[in-house]
């Protein structure tokens, strides 16, 4: 037997020898501490995995990525020609790896589907509040000794129409939130969740959802259906002065057109804690440079608008359940178990 990227440990065992790409501390410091149940070779690597670094991953059976390594097909050719056979995706998007070609060059793909929905749904919540509440301008007035409270009008969520697009684990999670704040719940999504049914919440289409909703918020994966999904046509359909959030993915929200509701006053308040082209942008301290995306520039100029970097999953939580679903999937393949996880072009798993 091959045993490219396997290490033999002293109790005889065979482990898998993983290159862990995009690493920041807080991964290191989560998948360490995991990794003590597990005792794979773990060797981190600061860069995202892509074109340009393919080449650190030779001779190593796995790789473990994040949201902003690009895998697409010639990607996942070099690192096959170099040994790996393991995509272990540390997050639940999957949309930045080539599943057809993963598939052809018969690499499994594996992912998190689920680590903490209540984290992205709180930090949803975070940004309503805020948004809606001014809490982010009233900071920093107050810190500058201003205690006025001209222009800092906000409203209740109290009795307002939240409407929820996607409806997964974190979708229902959010549609629990807003439930206990007293909110009309409207979603959409292709394939109903029993438990927001059971919480009340009415189903209807995009369209109504559009015009009748006072908050949206975005929680569908990106797929080429949902790609630009809140684009000019959906934003006209909207309410005027509405609440747009997306902790989702970047590229659901076309910014173009979102720029312009913003200028218009169609669009009152816009959370983002995702961006379309974020991959250059977050995850980084950039604090020394010159920011080079016009698009976003332009975002931070609008008072109404309040953006994080990818923040909404960051607690003590998820990063827990991350690492822990992330080292048990590479010991399922390890071992030649078939992995709950396990996501291909033409279904997902889990």
């Amino acid at each position: 037997m091959s045993t490219v990227g396997i290490t033999l440990y002293n109790n005889g065992v065979i482990h898998m020898k993983v290159a862990v790409f995009s690493t920041k501390s807080y991964d290191r410091e989560f998948l360490e501490a995991g990794n003590r149940l597990y005792n794979h070779e773990l060797v981190f690597f600061e860069p995202p995995l892509n074109r340009e670094t393919c080449l650190l991953a030779l001779g190593f059976e796995g790789v473990c990525v994040f949201v902003n390594d690009i895998l697409d097909s010639e990607v996942l050719k070099a690192i096959k020609e170099g040994g790996t056979k393991l995509v272990a995706l540390r997050c639940a998007g999957f949309n930045n790896i080539d599943l057809v070609s993963a598939a052809k060059l018969g690499i499994t793909v594996v992912r998190v589907p689920s680590y903490s929905p209540q984290a992205v749904a709180e930090h949803t919540l975070a940004l309503i509040l805020s948004l809606i509440r001014k809490t982010h301008r009233a900071y920093s007035r107050v810190r500058d000794g201003n205690f006025s409270l001209e222009g800092l009008l906000g409203y209740n969520m109290n009795g307002k129409t939240a409407g929820i697009i996607g409806t997964g684990k974190i979708g229902t999670a959010f549609a629990r939130i807003v439930q206990g704040l007293g909110c009309k719940i409207l979603a959409y999504d292709p394939y109903p969740a029993k438990e927001c049914e059971a919480l009340g919440v009415n189903y209807t289409s995009l369209d109504n959802l559009f015009g009748e909703s006072d908050i949206i918020s975005l929680h569908c994966p990106l797929t080429p259906d949902t790609r630009h999904l809140i684009d000019t046509n959906a934003i006209k359909k909207m309410k005027p002065g509405v609440v747009l959030i997306n902790t989702s993915r970047g590229a659901v929200i076309d910014t173009k057109a979102v720029i312009q509701a913003l200028k218009s006053g169609k669009i009152g308040y816009l959370g983002l804690d995702v961006y379309e082209e974020e991959e250059d942008l977050f995850f980084e301290d950039l604090s020394n440079e010159v920011i080079q995306d016009d698009m976003f520039a332009r975002l931070l100029t609008f008072p109404n608008v309040l953006i994080t970097g990818h923040q909404a999953f960051f607690t003590h939580e998820a990063l827990e359940a991350i690492a822990d679903t992330t080292l048990s999937n590479i010991k399922d393949f390890e071992e030649g178990r078939e992995c709950v996880n396990q996501i291909t072009a033409d279904r997902i798993i889990g």
